[in-house]
């Protein structure tokens, strides 16, 4: 029994995508044979996710359902036009106050905060991204919600499937961002022609995540058991030990992916068939690979593959809409709704100097380099997005000042101190030009 709960108390949010997936199993195996119409289809999906999010999240599920509410009755009664920037902002603050609720309870009160209410506001994030996503449809007509409906029936064929979109188990506690015209045609095609079986490649999935779980617990060992000292050890071993840390934390994610990705299989969505031939895959909804993102040789590169769904949304929601300084707004953007504490500050604009530094880099020195040294230069770049990766998740992960000051003392925040310096140079020799 120790065992168990030393498990559930690790991974905890591994554990509760792991306990719905029979769910999502039983949903795809109704659905299939025709015993759910569509709007019970939508049903149980809102349903499941309602019953997910008291289970999780206790009286911190509230904060879910108010913002669903709240949504639903913008869209019912704010032109199509402008709902996009009430749901945007009224969102905003509602997730910018429960995130300034967490620091004045840590850092202020030196309160522990409740796990429950971590997951609530880590689903509120990812809840922020299926709210704005729908508005965004809405302000670009690409979704036509009628919103004059006369009787009960048209507002419930109306309203069921936007509270299912917000609240579906398959979505509630990890990604990845689906449209939302895009899960209306899976729930329609579920009840039409449902894909093949997903047993197979779930469990596929899930021996991955054992995998990477296995992997992260070996790092953790072999990390508790050489303990970074200043004082005794040398410069390459610290930077060795930190890129080892940042692998851990950035694992996690992929595991957490990895296990939201099989959910969404499960219940049958995700299945991608090509038009013109190849293959059939079930890899239509995903956050990224392990192997494809951790081979970018570019900072560029690894912000595109990383966490693949959010990126898109950012890009649409903050970079094509900002006219001026697109690329820092954006990252701008994304520590104000990742919770705005000291580490957010550092690491996600960090990350935005260096993915321009990038580009100005490889736009002058990559022309240089002979074929010859194509692959030396290949993977230096490899070295320098891997450390710079690692010094943005460390500083990320632990929020405050103590993640700066290990990235100092191994010396490791000189990667991208020494990035972001090239980029100065190199800006003012172009000027100079």
């Amino acid at each position: 029994m120790g065992s168990i709960g030393w498990l559930w108390e690790q991974h905890q949010l591994l554990m509760h995508q792991c306990c719905s997936l029979p769910f999502a199993f039983l949903f795809y195996f109704l659905s299939k044979r025709r015993y759910l119409s569509l709007t019970y289809r939508y049903l149980f999906v809102s349903v499941g996710g309602c019953v997910l999010a008291v289970m999780t999240m206790g009286i911190y599920s509230l904060i879910l359902f108010t913002s669903t509410f709240v949504f639903v009755l913008l869209v019912l009664s704010v032109d199509p036009g402008c709902v996009h920037v009430w749901a945007f902002g009224v969102q905003m603050l509602w997730q910018t106050f429960w995130h300034l609720f967490i620091q004045y309870k840590e850092y202020y009160l030196h309160e522990p905060v409740s796990i429950r209410l971590f997951l609530a506001a880590s689903s509120l994030m990812l809840l922020t991204q299926r709210i704005t996503s729908v508005s965004m449809d809405l302000q670009e007509t690409q979704v036509l919600l009628t919103c004059n409906a006369i009787t009960r029936r048209q507002s419930r064929v109306m309203i069921l499937p936007l509270i299912s979109y917000s609240l579906s188990f398959t979505t509630l506690l990890g990604g990845p961002l689906c449209s939302y015209s895009r899960f209306v045609l899976l729930m329609e095609g579920l009840g039409l022609s449902a894909p093949p079986s997903p047993l197979a490649v779930v469990l596929l999935k899930l021996v991955q995540v054992l995998l990477l779980e296995g992997v992260r617990w070996c790092l953790i060992y072999v990390l508790k058991h050489n303990a970074y000292d200043p004082m005794d050890s040398g410069v390459l071993c610290g930077v060795l030990w930190i890129w080892g840390l940042g692998l851990v934390f950035r694992i996690q994610y992929y595991s957490h992916w990895r296990i939201s990705e099989s959910l969404n299989n499960a219940a049958g969505f995700g299945f991608w068939e090509p038009s013109s031939g190849g293959s059939s895959e079930w890899s239509g909804l995903s956050d990224g690979d392990f192997w494809t993102t951790e081979a970018s040789h570019r900072m560029s590169d690894f912000a595109r593959r990383w966490n693949v769904t959010t990126a898109l949304w950012l890009r649409r929601l903050v970079y094509t809409r900002c006219k001026h300084f697109p690329l820092f707004m954006s990252f701008g953007f994304s520590l104000w709704w990742h919770g705005l504490h000291l580490g957010h500050f550092v690491g996600f604009l960090t990350w935005a100097a260096t993915v321009k530094a990038d580009y100005h880099i490889h736009k002058h020195l990559g022309p240089e380099v002979s074929p010859a040294g194509r692959k030396i230069y290949s993977v230096l770049g490899w070295i320098n997005t891997q450390m710079v990766v690692t010094c943005i998740a460390i500083a990320v992960e632990f929020r405050n000042m103590s993640g700066l000051r290990l990235l100092w003392g191994t010396y490791a925040g000189l990667f991208p101190l020494a990035n972001i310096t090239l980029l100065l140079i190199l800006i003012k020799l172009q000027r100079h030009d």
